[in-house]
């Protein structure tokens, strides 16, 4: 795959510093642009700081400073908060920028003389939020619907666009192209705009008796230009229209991200702007919802506010990355808590991804010496996880980001499953060595596709998972992963374990207070809490009449999964099969010390079948499994020869 591809998050205004909301936006930018030079497209991608109007001469005045002094401070802290998000911007556009300013001047010049810039009389209510004037509709009580302050009316001349003017032509566009707007319900949310009212012709100046911070008309100097007028125009010139090579190569693929509450500008504004300069429009325009925060969207007076680098601190910048894609159903407003990020992080990464990698690897190391065997290819899995990928790509490409990693995380709940139906360790038991070779590989290559994919919202991870894989970090292509399976080379060595995505906890809180930070498992406290923990999952020896014994329902069963207690790290979890119509049951065993979860997986044990259920820590225990002591550690208990699940042992 080649092309180009051009991506834009809203340039950002430095009246506050950067928020969840900011870091959201520039995280899918990113995503999106390693994902595309992923495909083998050329990619530019970029963002930036919007430095005019009203508010940040307001804010400036409020902190004792001058206006182009404030925006270097808060614009700086938004270029420096970025490397620590992973972000890989190609370019940072400031609006008080001379190569901005000379774009603006000259679009502003140009658009003037085609007749579609008039100057005229206006009295209407200003918003300084808003830095626009509103009509008696737009005011609720009279007051803004966004701010809750009273606008001041304000009578003055100014210079109009002829924005009415492409009223027909921008509803024909938005018709005739379904993907210019994007997803669907902000489409119909603009074209209902456009049919139900007039579309009133755009103020395009303030004078400067009342506003001086902004750029200069180039057609009359006692005017600065409006500032959504002037911020739009940082995408053109940035890529040095009219005549640079990045507008003659990036603009065809332009692509802006938004958020919903700058839909209108960029849906209506900015398309009649460029029709009005004789510029073709951008090709998509992506919009997504609020990150709320219990169900109230963040606000500094609120004290809900998420500080992004604390959340990638806290719990893994990846972590912090995947969950923003796989959480926000894009276009939709998403809840942010911690509670919600911990679960993902173990549901997804570790019991999933993190799980599935440690067991593929032990048994590599365990059956083949950790070397990728030469195999037939399982043409069943082979398709599986070609469809994963493609339907990947198609989603994410579309930024339906929670869709495309559902659709790779099917693939990764298929290749446990898979594990498990096919039971390498029996294979290798019986000397099926051409069946054990096919399952491993088959399950590698999938790996190094989902490590490849996962790499435009992982990067770190990504590159981990590919070194653990023994393949190269460097450029991973996705485009090539859609068209060929088999690219492990059989003779790769891979590494002998992985332990990439530790479960972490929330502790608990204190009544009234959120939950306390999440941290990984420390294996070096509460050991003697976890001795009781292994004590309360194992019996100890007494002396008992026959009738007791006889009364004991000793089975044997097969481990079909098993992980690390969430609340004790001595403890596992294990789904041992008795051959049950109800499926596999739970028993808590203190073998943590002994045995690593994915090497019980397949064992054959003993059960107490009929040990009244109950709770260990927080998790329910059907039954026990039964040990024995071995060179001053433990062994399983369990059959000489093969037998059938659910066996009675007597």
């Amino acid at each position: 795959m080649s092309g180009a591809f051009y991506i834009t998050t809203p340039i950002y205004y430095v009246n506050a510093n950067p928020h969840l909301g900011h870091a959201y936006t520039t995280i899918v930018a990113d995503c999106l642009a390693r994902f595309h030079r992923a495909l083998g497209e050329e990619t530019f991608f970029l963002t930036g700081t919007d430095e005019h109007g009203d508010k940040i001469a307001e804010a400036a005045a409020k902190n004792g400073r001058e206006p182009q002094q404030y925006a270097d401070e808060v614009s700086a802290t938004f270029r420096d908060l970025w490397p620590g998000l992973g972000i890989t911007n190609d370019d940072f556009i400031r609006t008080t920028e001379d190569r901005h300013v000379r774009v603006v001047r000259e679009i502003l010049q140009k658009v003037y003389d085609s007749g579609d810039i008039y100057y005229g009389e206006y009295g209407g209510h200003y918003c300084t939020g808003c830095e626009c004037f509103l009509t008696e509709k737009d005011l609720e009580d009279g007051l803004c619907p966004d701010h809750k302050t009273k606008p001041q009316y304000i009578s003055e001349k100014n210079y109009f666009f002829r924005m009415s003017k492409y009223r027909e032509w921008l509803i024909e566009h938005i018709e005739a192209n379904p993907e210019f707007i994007r997803p669907e319900r902000y489409r119909g949310e603009v074209l209902s705009l456009l049919r139900s009212s007039h579309l009133d012709d755009l103020c395009i100046s303030r004078p400067k008796s009342r506003l001086s911070w902004g750029i200069e008309l180039p057609f009359d100097s006692d005017y600065v230009c409006y500032v959504w007028f002037d911020a739009l125009i940082n995408y053109l010139s940035a890529l040095d229209w009219p005549d640079g090579e990045r507008f003659k190569n990036f603009w065809p693929a332009a692509q802006h991200l938004v958020a919903k509450d700058i839909l209108k500008p960029h849906a209506v504004f900015w398309p009649t702007m460029l029709r009005a300069a004789g510029l073709p429009v951008y090709k998509h325009l992506n919009v997504h919802g609020y990150w709320l925060v219990k169900e109230t969207k963040m606000s500094k007076s609120l004290g809900n506010v998420v500080r992004p680098l604390d959340m990638a601190d806290r719990y893994g910048l990846d972590t912090f990355r995947f969950f923003l894609l796989r959480e926000m159903r894009f276009g939709n407003d998403a809840s942010f808590s911690e509670e919600a990020l911990v679960s993902r992080r173990n549901a997804d990464l570790a019991n999933d991804l993190g799980n599935l990698f440690s067991r593929v690897l032990s048994m590599t190391k365990k059956y083949r010496g950790s070397v990728v065997p030469g195999a037939a290819v399982d043409e069943a899995l082979r398709e599986r996880a070609m469809e994963a990928v493609r339907n990947y790509v198609e989603l994410f490409s579309r930024c339906r980001f929670a869709e495309a990693l559902e659709a790779l995380w099917e693939l990764v709940r298929s290749l446990n499953k898979h594990i498990d139906e096919t039971a390498p360790w029996v294979l290798h038991k019986e000397g099926r060595d051409k069946e054990l070779d096919a399952v491993l590989y088959g399950v590698l290559e999938c790996l190094r596709k989902v490590a490849c994919c996962l790499h435009p919202v992982m990067p770190e991870a990504g590159a981990a998972m590919l070194t653990q894989l023994g393949q190269t970090v460097e450029g991973p292509r996705i485009d090539r992963e859609m068209e060929t399976f088999g690219r492990m080379e059989p003779g790769t060595e891979v590494a002998a374990k992985s332990n990439l995505f530790p479960r972490v906890e929330l502790e608990a809180a204190e009544p009234g207070d959120s939950a306390k930070p999440a941290k990984p498992k420390d294996k070096k406290k509460g050991k003697g809490k976890a001795k009781e923990d292994a004590a309360a999952a194992e019996s100890e020896t007494a002396m008992v009449e026959f009738d007791d014994f006889a009364a004991l329902d000793l089975r044997v069963g097969v481990v079909r999964a098993a992980e690390v207690h969430p609340k004790a790290d001595r403890l596992l979890l294990l789904q041992v099969d008795l051959g049950e119509e109800d499926g596999p049951r739970q028993v808590v065993a203190g073998l943590a010390e002994h045995f690593a979860p994915d090497v019980l997986v397949g064992r054959a044990v003993t059960v107490v079948a009929n040990l009244k259920p109950r709770k260990l820590r927080g998790q329910l225990s059907q039954g026990m499994v039964l040990t024995v002591g071995a060179d001053g550690g433990l062994d399983l208990l369990g059959p000489s020869g093969e037998v059938p699940p659910g066996s009675k042992v007597s």
